[in-house]
């Protein structure tokens, strides 16, 4: 079946399942966001990715592969690389490595702000990833000025507890705005 289409909860009805599989490199990063959709239910998924995705997925703060993925999965997700599968082991060969990876559930249940808005900031704040962050997020952040932390920074700086701060401030100018008017 589909797995991006399918309804999960008709054959795991709200229990604990893991994935692990050789994902198709067109669609695996729709996996990827489909499995994170599913967080409570998935503790574990394992899987080999086109090596370039599977690096982007496991990388750490100050790269330029770090991004949109890296943030979001690792918020709910310790990441892992396990290996790198050279394409001459396949029949026929891809043109491309592939790498594996294994993400294992971290502690974050809940995040302490709009989970919808922490989505959005980390997606528009990479959208424009060479911009610093006054400029990529100047939509949200109105007229507030950005603390001296994240006055100059690029998207690519920030830890996933960095665009969480980040995204409380937002959070509450909106909802100071919202109460004034």
């Amino acid at each position: 079946k589909d797995f991006l289409r399918y309804n999960i909860n008709e054959i795991f009805e709200g229990k604990q399942f893991a994935i692990i599989g050789n994902f198709p490199y067109n669609i695996s990063t729709q996996i990827v966001f489909r499995a994170l959709e599913y967080r409570n239910q998935i503790p574990e998924f394992a899987g080999m990715f086109q090596k370039e995705v599977a690096v982007r997925v496991a990388q750490k703060p100050g790269s330029k592969e770090y991004g949109i993925i890296s943030v979001l999965l690792q918020t709910f997700y310790d990441i892992h690389y396990c290996f790198t599968v050279d394409e001459h082991v396949f029949i026929p060969p891809p043109k491309v490595k592939s790498g594996v990876i294994r993400c294992v559930r971290n502690e974050r249940d809940a995040l302490p702000c709009d989970e919808k808005l922490y989505f959005h900031v980390v997606k528009m704040a990479f959208n424009q990833r060479r911009k610093t962050l006054r400029n990529s997020l100047r939509q949200l952040l109105k007229d507030h000025p950005l603390p001296p932390k994240f006055e100059s920074q690029r998207p690519e700086k920030l830890s996933v507890d960095d665009f969480i701060e980040l995204t409380c401030l937002i959070e509450q100018w909106t909802a100071e705005a919202n109460a004034q008017e």
